[in-house]
């Protein structure tokens, strides 16, 4: 059928890309007008509501930690299902995990107003940095709800083979967020909140277009009366859970780094992780996107059982991620002053800080594309349980071991070799449950 081609047709690196690049493309875009953000917020505001923003986030990443677990666990699930035959079983099932997704927005939205105060009474921030995070943060929490439909509809978009749409519609929520950001804080001088609103606003056109989109029979997945089946919700839980607890873990860690930045720098510190986590993020950003791009191929070509093409994504996928990983690096290296001076002029103490801290942790960007892969790639062949295990190592257990030891021993810079020694031996782990479940699945 139509909506089957790209499927149907021989796993190719031309093909493979035809399918990934505009989910590469988009996600790209979002971790730029992410930067945006933050560039408007540094220059027009200061570099204390930039420490802000990066305060917040453990917060924001563990409101999304669910939504983000059903997006990626769902579309596994239902990817396999389309690829057994099971079409309205599948959307049953799509339709019962988004209505799952508005509920827990509406919970998530109102537990983010309870702890808020609380977390950042105990981080004995000044007064002015503590109203810049209460400032962003309450208006941002309104948007929840839209925000986890942005994120369900973008990998469902993908999926039902409209990654084309899903980009327009991400470069559409970019370009309004960045106008939004000048008039909100430039003209009418909001201040960080409007930042806040600014980027709810981007993220609800995704939102906005998925509704309309899902709800025209004409698309592959589409609305239709839910089935409301418990393991459904459980089997997506089991195998987006690496994905939550990547989303979990990331904030905890995201905490550890600003309170030991506070205590090694202090607020400047903390500007200059936010500068360096914006690098990270979109240069990481392409190894999500080929991630996401190639993840509903993975799951089709397993419940259809084509060892041969699953086989084929698989191989070439690595070397893909090898070439960007090499050009990453250089680019990141490379540019380091260029960057950093972007959010921040060489005056300011934070630009020393994060030119220094960006050209050691640009050495993580080497195994970082493997390591989101590797737990990516299981999560699209439904072994939840692996990958979450590579995840949770990767980004909890040995970013706990690392920042733990390498400050105490090297300071400062401990902190910045803190992400590429995590990384390092993440990749021996990804590698050893690459080699171990090869057979099984046949790659």
């Amino acid at each position: 059928m139509e909506n089957q081609t790209a499927y149907q047709k021989p796993v190719t690196l031309r093909n493979i890309l035809a399918f990934a690049v505009p989910t590469i493309a988009m996600t790209v875009f979002m971790s730029f007008y992410t930067m945006v953000d933050g560039l408007f917020v540094s220059n027009l505001i200061g570099t204390k509501a930039l420490s802000a923003i990066n305060l917040t986030a453990p917060i924001i990443q563990l409101v999304t930690a669910i939504s983000t677990m059903l997006a990626t666990g769902g579309s596994a699930v239902i990817m396999k299902k389309m690829g057994e035959q099971k079409r309205e079983e599948a959307k049953e099932d799509f339709t019962f995990l988004i209505l799952v997704n508005v509920f827990v927005g509406l919970v998530m939205c109102g537990l983010g107003y309870l702890v808020m105060e609380h977390i950042f009474a105990g981080m004995n921030l000044s007064a002015d940095v503590t109203g810049y995070c209460q400032g962003y943060l309450k208006p941002y929490l309104l948007f929840t709800v839209f925000i986890l439909l942005m994120n369900n509809f973008t990998l469902y978009m993908i999926a039902s083979e409209k990654a084309a749409l899903s980009l327009i519609s991400s470069v559409a929520g970019g370009i309004l967020n960045m106008a939004l950001d000048y008039v909100f804080i430039a003209v009418l001088h909001m201040g960080i909140s409007g930042a806040a609103i600014a980027t709810g606003m981007g993220y609800s056109v995704t939102a906005a277009v998925g509704l309309v989109v899902f709800s025209r029979k004409k698309s592959l997945l589409h609305f239709k009366k839910p089935a409301f089946r418990l393991r459904v919700l459980a089997n997506a839980a089991i195998n987006g859970c690496s994905e939550m607890a990547t989303a979990l873990v990331t904030g905890i860690v995201t905490m550890m780094f600003n309170w030991t930045m506070l205590r090694y720098v202090g607020e400047d510190g903390v500007a200059a992780v936010t500068i360096i986590m914006y690098v990270l993020m979109f240069a990481s950003s392409l190894y999500t996107g080929y991630s996401y791009g190639v993840a509903p191929m993975l799951s089709f070509y397993y419940g259809e059982q084509n060892q041969d093409k699953l086989k084929k994504l698989v191989t070439i996928s690595l070397k893909v991620i090898g070439v960007i990983c090499l050009l990453t690096t250089s680019v990141s290296f490379w540019l380091t002053k260029p960057l950093v001076s972007v959010f921040t002029d060489p005056e300011n103490p934070v630009y020393d800080l994060a030119v220094s801290g960006n050209q050691i942790c640009t050495m993580a960007l080497l195994f970082i594309g493997f390591n989101i892969f590797a737990s990516g790639m299981f999560t699209a062949l439904s072994n939840g349980v692996v990958s979450a295990v590579l995840a949770f190592s990767r980004s909890f257990v040995f970013m706990m071991l690392t920042m733990l030891t390498l400050p105490v021993i090297l300071g400062v810079n401990g902190i910045w070799l803190a992400t590429p020694a995590a990384e390092l031996m993440a990749i021996v782990l990804s590698a050893a449950m690459f080699f171990k479940y090869r057979k099984q699945y046949g790659y």
